[in-house]
């Protein structure tokens, strides 16, 4: 895929998402699903995702409602995002206990050599394809067990990954406020035992767009943090109000952030500017290189990493760090580059003549500790007042299936064995 195509996917993904008046805003119900006897008695969840809610957010910004209601349940010290540290991916990761690599959503943008066509986080289409997405969703583990499920807007809900839909949920858009999506998560609450769901996935980009826009340290940044934390507790307090025992509740944020050197990016090698022989994908945090003539793969990055300044480093896919699990090895659908440039943060990559935004996500973890997520988890279910040491987000999902006594159908990357502590 050429260059110019790439941008054209960025553009366009702009414009679907400016074009929130055209946006249907009805709820999609799956008719015919109830609960089973054995569902019904099962405890809830509520898994909310505050996207960008770096992991020191809360004490950063004084969060009120979470640090009481996590000081009341279970914090972690930080938790580990995917690699690379990207909306989607990690968002599916927590959702299906796999890595990107495993499941495939390897960043928000990217290109199948096998499908030869490309994949845009904001074309409905690709967001409603399932084939697009590996790995069994929570939701569809749940339904295919008998388990109504919900969900507001997560990543990959409006397709038919692994099978099944949710039965109550909403294709993305921008029109709601915090708020209104909580009275929705209510009003899921307070339907009849039998089609009442047990799971529900809720999404909230706040925090995530003031940070790219105005950096983690901005006053827009602080105000987004409160915005969340305020629904929140809404949240809470009128799931009280409902009567319902035993909800459990876990929040989780895909990622964090960093302020980046937006105004002296580094310079795409131009020997990548050989269409004929190379194709490259930047997300400004990663730049993946294909190599269009196999056996110039090594001569390749022999003169890349020649060139190379100390603001980047070159990988052979084969060569990646193993605990980011990205490697060739770990390339079950063939989307990695075989060449990747990684900045170092707060570099980026950046085209000339393109402009970008002053806060990102993306780097490695390991080196960039702002990439670290946030998990807190509170109700009957969990322990009270224990702090846990940071791990991968893929463990959430075991975590959530063992809250569900729901069986695990298929290998994930999590295990229980990193959070079973957590529960009472």
């Amino acid at each position: 895929m050429k260059k110019g195509m790439l941008l054209f996917m960025l553009m366009l993904s702009v414009s679907l998402w400016a074009q929130k008046g055209e946006v249907d805003t009805a709820q999609i119900v799956v008719a015919g699903r109830h609960n089973t006897a054995v569902a019904e008695a099962k405890p809830y969840v509520i898994m909310i995702s505050a996207d960008g809610f770096r992991y020191d957010y809360a004490r950063k910004y004084q969060a009120e409602n979470l640090l009481k209601l996590s000081s009341q349940g279970i914090k972690a010290e930080a938790m580990i995002p995917g690699y690379p540290s990207i909306t989607f991916p990690n968002h599916w990761s927590l959702m299906t206990g796999l890595y990107p690599a495993h499941h495939g959503l390897i960043d928000n943008y990217f290109y199948d050599y096998t499908r030869r066509e490309p994949y845009a986080k904001s074309n409905r289409k690709n967001a409603e394809d399932g084939s697009w997405y590996g790995g069994i969703p929570l939701w569809g583990l749940a339904e295919k067990q008998g388990v109504l499920s919900a969900s507001m807007m997560w990543v990959g809900s409006a397709s038919d990954a692994g099978g099944t839909r949710p039965t109550y949920y909403y294709p993305y858009h921008e029109k709601f406020s915090p708020q209104e999506k909580v009275d929705k998560v209510i009003s899921w609450l307070k339907l009849p035992d039998d089609r009442r769901p047990h799971f529900i996935s809720l999404y909230f980009p706040e925090v995530d767009a003031a940070g790219h826009h105005y950096g983690p340290d901005s006053k827009q940044t602080e105000d987004a943090v409160q915005l969340v934390d305020k629904a929140v507790g809404s949240l809470v307090q009128k799931v009280r109000e409902t009567g319902l025992k035993n909800v459990n509740f876990v929040f989780v944020s895909d990622h964090g952030m960093i302020g980046v050197n937006a105004e002296h990016p580094l310079e795409i090698p131009g020997m990548l500017m050989d269409k004929a022989r190379f194709d490259y994908y930047n997300s400004e945090v990663l730049l993946s290189v294909h190599v269009k003539n196999p056996a110039e793969v090594k001569s390749v990055y022999k003169a890349l990493k020649a060139a190379k300044t100390d603001n980047y480093e070159v990988y052979l896919d084969k060569k990646l760090p193993r605990y980011l699990h990205f490697a060739e090895r770990d390339d079950r659908y063939h989307r990695i580059g075989q060449i990747l440039l990684l900045p170092k943060s707060p570099e980026i990559f950046l085209e000339k003549g393109r402009t970008t935004t002053v806060g990102k996500h993306g780097y490695d973890p390991k080196t960039t500790p702002e990439m670290k997520a946030t998990f807190f988890a509170w109700g009957p279910e969990f322990k009270q007042g224990m702090t846990v040491k940071e791990f991968s987000n893929v463990n959430v999902y075991p975590l959530v299936a063992e809250l569900l006594n729901l069986n695990i159908s298929q290998p994930v990357d999590g295990n229980i064995k990193v959070l079973r502590k957590t529960l009472k």
